[in-house]
């Protein structure tokens, strides 16, 4: 099932550790530029991916900074972006890339610039560690999330 040029690629790789215990699953996302219609999907499938997990308020953190990403991606790079999510023992890791290598600036923010500026803000206080990474054409921004944080 395609949204516009959303695709609905999703890969739930599982692969079994030392005494057949799953290590890691994963959903992986390609969304089409400027489709903003991709954000509640990529929801949807982050909360089917998120299930198993059994950390019911951290899931709906994650759900909620996946967004950010994901909308920030779309918004300001007028470009394809691509989100990949792995959950394994440890935790869960968002990563959205883009292709446009300029870095995202946190700002902070105010009444001059209404609903703009929160995300970055929201991910640096939500998540358990974040960051920027440059990768060929573009960057990745990300957030993690700790299963053992309540």
């Amino acid at each position: 099932m395609a949204i516009g040029a959303f695709s609905a690629q999703t890969v739930q790789d599982v692969t079994a550790g030392a005494g057949g215990q799953a290590q890691a699953s994963q959903l992986r996302r390609r969304l089409g530029k400027t489709d903003l219609r991709a954000v509640p999907e990529v929801r949807r499938a982050l909360r089917e991916l998120l299930r198993q997990w059994g950390r019911p308020g951290r899931s709906e953190i994650a759900e909620l900074l996946t967004s950010e990403l994901v909308t920030n991606a779309l918004i300001h790079t007028d470009h394809d972006a691509v989100v990949t999510a792995t959950v394994a023992p440890g935790g869960l890791r968002v990563e959205v890339r883009d292709f446009v290598a300029r870095r995202p600036s946190l700002r902070v923010p105010n009444a001059d610039n209404g609903t703009h500026g929160r995300g970055l803000v929201l991910v640096q206080s939500l998540a358990d560690a974040w960051g920027v990474r440059a990768h060929g054409v573009g960057k990745a921004v990300w957030f993690e999330l700790d299963a053992g944080t309540a």
